[in-house]
């Protein structure tokens, strides 16, 4: 049942993403069945409504030297992707090293996605790697695109750019409905090695060798740091970071992403007017009122949504 719509420009839309263990959208869901909490005191949801529509889906694809050496986990997982997604799902494609190169405009013709993925052209030898500052920008270009919208990042999430570029990225992704899906590339690579790899084969077209891109691949520090980078731009904007060890683990994540790019309950709630951010917490609770399980490893649940909302001043 749909509660309308109170006559106000500031109500603070919650797009939620309820899936069950298995990764399948949960429909069926109601008004009641939400909780929504502002730190600790529980808001009256004052707009509620399922929706099921196409997705407005930007894929962000790293062109790095390192992405180069794993270019085919890099394709297979793009594709696997494409093959979960409904026909009239509107797809981009955007690559980033130094800055973000738009490659193609949303179309919902798949095999020209297709296409332009196996054209991408990879930067070769040392560069700058721009990741939080390429996110912005594509943020910006895709501000004024009405209906869902989702960014999927392909990524080893490492980014050279000073850290005071993480914080900025951080405060504009919380003025911003946009939910993201990191997906890190490199597999095992992303796992500290027993011993460096002592072989180098040159890198066509450059003077540099595999052996020094490799040593940045196999940086469990700089691993470390981006792991946590890819895990906080799933949780700020109510996505879900993802970390594929192997081919067979990019099919239930796209099935995953899929579904949750399609199906969503909207909720919304009154801000507050302090000018602060507001953490939220959106819980599912069984008729009777008590919440679902959630969280551990066989919940019945796992819920989406946005880690809060910068409210307007007083």
């Amino acid at each position: 049942m749909q509660t309308p719509i109170r006559t106000t420009s500031e109500l603070v839309k919650v797009d939620v993403s309820v899936l069950d263990k298995h990764g399948n959208f949960v429909g069926g869901l109601e008004q009641k069945n939400f909780r929504i909490r502002d730190g600790e005191a529980e808001q009256p949801i004052v707009f509620f409504a399922p929706v099921e529509a196409p997705a407005e889906v930007l894929v962000l694809v790293e062109t790095s030297p390192a992405v180069y050496l794993i270019h085919n986990q890099h394709l297979y997982a793009a594709y696997a992707l494409l093959d979960g997604l409904a026909a009239n799902d509107q797809v981009a494609l955007v690559t980033y090293d130094r800055e973000p190169h738009g490659i193609l405009s949303y179309t919902a013709d798949k095999s020209a996605v297709a296409s332009a993925l196996g054209q991408i052209q990879y930067t070769l030898g040392t560069t700058e790697l721009n990741f939080f500052d390429s996110i912005s920008t594509v943020l910006d270009w895709i501000a004024l695109i009405p209906g869902k919208k989702g960014l999927v990042i392909f990524s080893t999430g490492l980014d050279t750019s000073p850290p005071e570029r993480w914080e900025t990225l951080l405060q504009k992704l919380r003025g911003q409905d946009v939910v993201m899906y990191p997906v890190a590339l490199g597999g095992s690579l992303r796992q500290p090695s027993e011993k460096k790899k002592k072989s180098a084969k040159k890198v066509p077209g450059t003077d540099s060798h595999e052996e020094a891109s490799t040593a940045d691949l196999d940086n469990p520090l700089s691993f470390a740091k981006a792991d946590e980078a890819l895990r906080s731009l799933a949780k700020v904007t109510g996505g879900r970071a993802y970390f594929p060890m192997s081919d067979k683990d990019f099919a239930p994540a796209y099935r995953e992403i899929a579904a949750a790019l399609r199906h969503q309950y909207v909720l919304g709630i009154e801000p507050q007017h302090d000018g602060q951010f507001h953490s939220l917490s959106v819980q599912v609770v069984e008729v009777a009122g008590q919440p679902a399980k959630e969280g551990a490893k066989n919940a019945e649940y796992r819920v989406s949504a946005r880690e809060g909302y910068l409210a307007p001043g007083p």
